[in-house]
């Protein structure tokens, strides 16, 4: 009986066991692709401190030997090491912004994307609610529509609408960057479904106060969306910043309008890779926005990509 009992408590310790080895692995596979997403940003990061030597021979480890930066850039300036006034582990930051106008890039990208997520949104929500609330013949065709609108590719159409740009005299204007992408498929299908499931019985209790379709959408629905118009935002927000392809296309003549991928161009490296340390620090001005922007709003982020997917 004995024996019977310490069997069956084996057994039934065993699911345990074999759990806690699923989890380990789990965490393991997690912890290993974490390193693969984070590796990138570790040698950005690691690059924009050190010297052309050592980014071009990969020594120096993390932040690269200092005192051998300062004595590289001042034989390169020409300059005693006892008079150059170099601080080695900002000179990239300062190199620069010294050497392209990385300010009006970043304004420019605030505007532009700023500009698309708030045409998106004022599109996005009338849509969203009409396909998720509103009876009407054809709805179910115009929402496949949009399921097949989401299928076709930016490059597709980058030509047709380069084309109606140029003709209307657009190109090089904030409008050929914002007008292209001021109707989100993407948002209209996120929105849809997050509005899926909001209670029907709150919208009929706004009808009967006397409420618009238009009043419940900005006054009622609104509100509620705040979670899944976060997650859209971040989707909206790092697509259009870290966007080269389209502004490199419309964009050819007037440097004052260039977003932040664009002014990485400035740093484009010689031969001698001179420019890489420059460059690296640029590309982590321009990504820190969207790493502080997505911790802060990453809980609301994750809120509002779970009840999206919800019905």
């Amino acid at each position: 009986m004995t024996d019977l009992s310490l069997s069956s408590a084996g057994a039934s310790s065993l699911p345990a066991y074999r759990f806690s080895v699923g989890e380990t692995i789990k965490h393991v596979v997690l912890i290993l692709g974490a390193l693969i997403v984070l590796l990138p940003f570790y040698v950005m990061l690691s690059y924009s401190f050190k010297s052309p030597a050592e980014i071009m021979q990969n020594t120096g480890g993390f932040f690269g030997l200092q005192e051998a930066f300062r004595d590289d850039y001042c034989v390169k300036l020409g300059k005693d090491v006892a008079d150059c006034m170099v601080t080695p582990v900002i000179y990239n930051y300062t190199t620069a912004f010294q050497k392209a106008p990385l300010l009006r890039y970043l304004l420019n990208g605030a505007i532009v994307t700023a500009s698309i997520f708030f045409i998106q949104v004022l599109v996005a929500l009338p849509c969203a609610y009409a396909l998720a609330k509103l009876r009407f013949w054809g709805r179910e065709a115009v929402f496949g529509l949009v399921l097949f609108c989401l299928l076709i590719p930016v490059h597709a159409i980058a030509l047709p609408l380069y084309i109606m740009l140029a003709k209307l005299g657009l190109t090089n204007t904030y409008a050929a960057l914002v007008i292209p992408w001021t109707i989100s498929v993407f948002g209209i299908f996120l929105m849809r479904q997050f509005f899926m499931t909001v209670p029907d019985d709150l919208i009929d209790a706004a009808r009967m106060d006397g409420m618009s379709e238009f009043s419940i959408i900005w006054n009622v629905m609104l509100p509620t969306a705040v979670p899944a118009l976060l997650a859209f935002a971040i989707f909206s927000v790092v697509a259009h910043w870290n966007d080269y392809f389209w502004p490199r296309i419309v964009i050819t003549g007037d440097r004052d309008l260039f977003t932040p991928p664009l002014g990485l161009r400035e740093f484009k490296g010689d031969a001698d890779g001179d420019n890489f340390g420059p460059m690296m620090a640029t590309a982590t001005i321009i990504v820190a926005p969207l790493i502080v922007a997505f911790l802060i709003a990453q809980k609301r982020f994750i809120e509002g990509i779970t009840l999206s997917g919800m019905k």
